[in-house]
């Protein structure tokens, strides 16, 4: 039996199911994914797995009807240490995004500018590009890409990844300490993008 965990858990969590796994006599690979909905409908995520090569060959024709690319970052535990990684630099960079964007917006900047601007500077990911259009917009509410909830639930499993290993984040913690006021004012079912508006009030 092969297990193929594709949801964003937290480390040791996933530590904890591959070992239980072993324990049946099962194969066990985390392979957490990265995109939008949209990008899951048409088989266009990017996996990043934690696996033994054995196990991850066994897994791929179940894998690559889903994936643009497979990423293989080592051992089981391996994918999801990259994802929680990557995520809480996104916190960062979303959190970053709405404050610049008020700074613009302070100074009389014409917001559409701004955006147009920032989608093709050094600032620009497409997880920042596509958030800054969401916040020029005022559009939290519709077609929820990723919301504040998941966003800092990812943020929190990251952070107890870097205190577990010794990392300091004063960075990722600003930024949870953004994505926990979506959750206090009860608007952490809307799109990640809200996040603009609690630092503006």
């Amino acid at each position: 039996t092969l297990a193929i965990e594709c949801s964003t858990l937290s480390h040791d969590w996933v530590l904890d199911l591959a070992e239980k796994a072993r324990a049946k006599g099962w194969r066990y690979i985390d392979c957490p994914v990265t995109g939008i909905p949209v990008n899951a409908a048409a088989g266009e995520l990017t996996l990043f797995v934690g696996a033994d090569d054995a196990d991850l060959e066994a897994a791929r024709p179940l894998l690559e009807p889903l994936a643009k690319e497979i990423i293989q970052f080592g051992p089981v535990g391996a994918g999801t240490a990259y994802k929680l990684m990557v995520n809480l630099m996104g916190a960062v960079q979303i959190a970053g995004a709405a404050e610049g964007l008020l700074i613009a917006e302070k100074a009389g900047l014409d917001p559409e500018t701004v955006s147009y601007a920032l989608a093709r500077g050094a600032a620009a990911s497409p997880q920042v590009v596509r958030n800054i259009r969401r916040m020029t917009a005022g559009d939290h509410d519709r077609n929820v890409t990723f919301s504040g909830r998941l966003r800092l639930k990812d943020v929190l499993y990251g952070l107890r990844l870097a205190d577990k290993l010794g990392q300091q984040t004063p960075f990722g913690r600003a930024a949870r300490d953004a994505f926990q006021r979506l959750l206090d004012q009860g608007l952490e079912e809307l799109n990640e993008s809200k996040v603009i508006d609690v630092l503006r009030s």
